[in-house]
This record gives structure tokens, sequence and C-alpha cells, in this order.
């Protein structure tokens, strides 16, 4: 059974009956088109007749006429056969060339809520922001959290249990990976799966890209996501073999892996000074699977896994996260939302008071009073000194949560 994604449903549902065009984004077989068919439903249970719904996945062969802005206008427009609203829902969009004109002549001369997803970021700019500026909102769909993976176990009667983390963490939460149960098959779809999207969301046509050189360095940043990001390494690396990368390559290959939402770079936030640092980014990868692909064995106790788990959790939960530059140090996360902020440290286990000092300690020259939590997978409570210790699981399940101030 297909999981009902209520994370994302309450931040769209207030948008149903919008002008506004709602705009669906994030990497494939995230859940884009399952979250369109659950609206589409709720439309409909709502009181929406099915003839008043018009829905395109123009990756499908049956629409393959469509393929200019003007196609899909005159396709529109021969479904709209009577008065009253109409809820037209356009899966895949960025096949279409020039789809941006349709949309603003849909809104602007039919009365209709637009849907629209996407697998580009590049969506929301040039032709499209200019056309419609303020007349979209943009809502990216990551794959499963672990609390969803929680919920489309026990919606399936699969069986549970919290140790079922370690699998997230290494396999991530993209939807259809679950269809399989040994790591062998797992490995073989992502690893499908990603091939798939580089070629079609990345390379495409491209014949200036060098395909191998690619998938090479892609996947060499993904592995070391929530690390220093260094380009000198990734050259110095890349040296071994029969080809070498200019720097701006390598920061082409980065742009292009961001607008295929395969990674999210997540700038740093100078904490004394109390401002986002330009130029300073980390990355994270969309799911840990991609991570596990190109690396020989998974070490549990690597805090950059934990982090870029957490990243995507608050991700998914709304919030604008920054990567905390103290004068000496780091905090890993700032968490912002509504003006409001917080601080987060992440720890894999704290055994040892050398180590609870150190990750407690990472806040002593901060004077900021916004509320800081160190997270780790303890499942004693080690709080003190006013910072709040959460177990990273409960965290993840929603058992506990945030204060912002």
């Amino acid at each position: 059974m297909r999981l009902k994604r209520e994370v994302y449903l309450e931040q769209i549902r207030p948008y149903y009956d919008s002008d506004v065009i709602k705009v669906i984004t994030g990497i494939r077989r995230a859940g884009k088109s399952i979250l369109l068919d659950t609206i589409r439903d709720e439309l409909i249970e709502s009181g929406v007749s099915g003839d008043n719904i018009i829905y395109l996945n123009l990756e499908d062969i049956d629409y393959d006429y469509i393929i200019n802005a003007s196609d899909l206008n005159k396709e529109i427009k021969n479904r709209i056969t009577k008065k009253g609203r109409y809820y037209i829902f356009l899966d895949e969009i960025q096949h279409i060339k020039d789809f941006e004109k349709a949309l603003a002549s849909f809104r602007a001369t039919l009365d209709v809520s637009l849907f629209v997803t996407g697998s580009n970021s590049t969506l929301l700019s040039g032709e499209l922001a200019t056309l419609l500026t303020g007349r979209t909102i943009e809502f990216e769909i990551l794959p499963f959290s672990f609390y969803e993976m929680k919920q489309y176990y026990e919606l399936n009667h699969m069986e549970w249990n919290d140790e079922l983390f370690l699998n997230y963490l290494k396999w991530g939460g993209f939807p259809l990976r679950f269809d399989y149960k040994d790591d062998e098959s797992i490995q073989r779809y992502l690893s499908n799966l990603y091939t798939g999207i580089v070629n079609r969301d990345i390379l495409g046509k491209s014949k200036s890209t060098d395909r191998k050189s690619f998938m090479d360095i892609s996947l060499y940043i993904l592995a070391n996501a929530g690390k220093e990001f260094s380009v000198d390494n990734i050259i110095s690396t890349y040296k071994k073999s029969e080809k070498e990368l200019s720097r701006r390559t390598i920061y082409n290959y980065l742009e292009r892996m961001k607008k295929a939402y395969l990674i999210h770079g997540v700038g740093r936030y100078n904490i004394m000074g109390k401002s986002a640092l330009s130029n300073r980014e980390k990355h994270y990868a969309v799911d840990m699977g991609f991570r596990t692909i190109n690396t020989n064995t998974i070490n549990y106790e690597d805090t950059f896994f934990l982090e870029n788990i957490i990243y995507n959790e608050l991700l998914t939960r709304g919030y604008t996260v920054f990567a905390g530059k103290t004068y000496k140090g780091e905090i890993d996360f700032v968490v912002i939302k509504g003006g409001k902020k917080c601080f987060i440290q992440v720890s894999y286990l704290m055994p040892t008071e050398s180590i609870i000092q150190r990750e407690f300690g990472a806040y002593s020259r901060i004077t900021d009073a916004s509320p800081k939590y160190v997270m780790s997978l303890d499942k004693i409570d080690m709080s003190h000194d006013g910072i709040i210790h959460l177990n990273i699981i409960d965290f993840l399940l929603r058992k506990v949560d945030l204060m912002l101030t």
C-alpha cells in the first residue's frame, strides 16, 4: 500500500484552491507522482468532480505529441469542456519546451488550479521566474524519512523495530527500494537508479561532458558528503587516473548535481556575527543509499552519515539549515524557522567523559541564548548546563522535538 505523506500534504493543502502554481520538485523516484495521485484523491473526496481534473504524465509515451507550449495549450483547452474550476496536474513538465508560457497563459485565461512536478531545480529559474514572479510556490520532496519508513512498514504489515535504523542509515529511503529484501538487490536498484538520473537529468544528450569522469567525481562527492569540501583533494585523487580535471569542471559537476537534487549545498553561518557566509558550503546527499553504493564498507560510527540524516530530516520539516562557524571551531547545524533558531551538535555515541566534554564543549564560546542541542544514539539523557541531549532515533521518530527562540 502507498504511504500518505502527511508532512508534505500539510504544507500543500492550504494551496489546493489557490491561483498560485504549486511546483513540486525533487529527485526522481522520491514519490512526486504518488503525491500528485494523493492530492487528486483528496480533491475528489472533498467533492471535486473527476471530470474537472486533468492529469498528464508527460513522460508517458501516450503524450509524446506534446512537444512545446503550443501543443500543451491546445491539449488542455481541448479537455476543458464546461464551466467551473479545473484542477490541472502536469507531471515532469520540464520535458515540454517553453512550458512556462503555457502555464502563464492558463493562469491568466482559465479558472484553474495548477500543480506541476519536475526533477530539475532550474524549473523555477529563467523564463518561469520572469513570467510568473510571485505566482509560484515550491515544495521539494525527499525520499522517505526514517519516520515515514516506520509508517510504511506498519502500513504494509512488515515487522518493525528501531534497530532498522541501521538499515536506513545504510540504504536510505527511496520508496521502491523497500520492494527488495537483500542487500545485493537493493544496491543494484540504487545503482541503476543513480545511473538513470545521471543519464536523463544531468548528461542528457550532451556530448561535451565526459560521462565516466562525471560518474567518478559525483560518486566521490556523495561518498564524502558532509565532510569539508575540497576541490584540491578531488584533483589530487583524480590525478592517479588517466585524465586530469580542472577546478572549473569540478564546480560545474557540483552545480549539475545540485540541479538534479542529488546533493544540497549547506551554507555556513557566522554564529558570532549572526550572518551567513558566502561561498562556504558543505554538501549533503539527498539519500543515504546514494552514499552507500560507492563505499565498500559502512562505518556506522561515521558521524557524517548521522549528520546527513539529521540534515535531511530538518529539511523535510521545513527548516532553513546552515553549518555553524565560530572563531575557533564549528557547530554542525544552525537551524532557523520564522526568525527563530537553535543549534545542533551531532555525535555517534558518547561513552567517555572526554567525548561528552568535547561535544558539549563545542558551545563553550557561544553566548547566543538560543537553545543548544547535542544529538547522539545514547539512550541515557546527558543534558547538563542548559544544553539539551536528544536521542537521534527518538528525534527522527518524532518522539521529541526542537524548540527555537
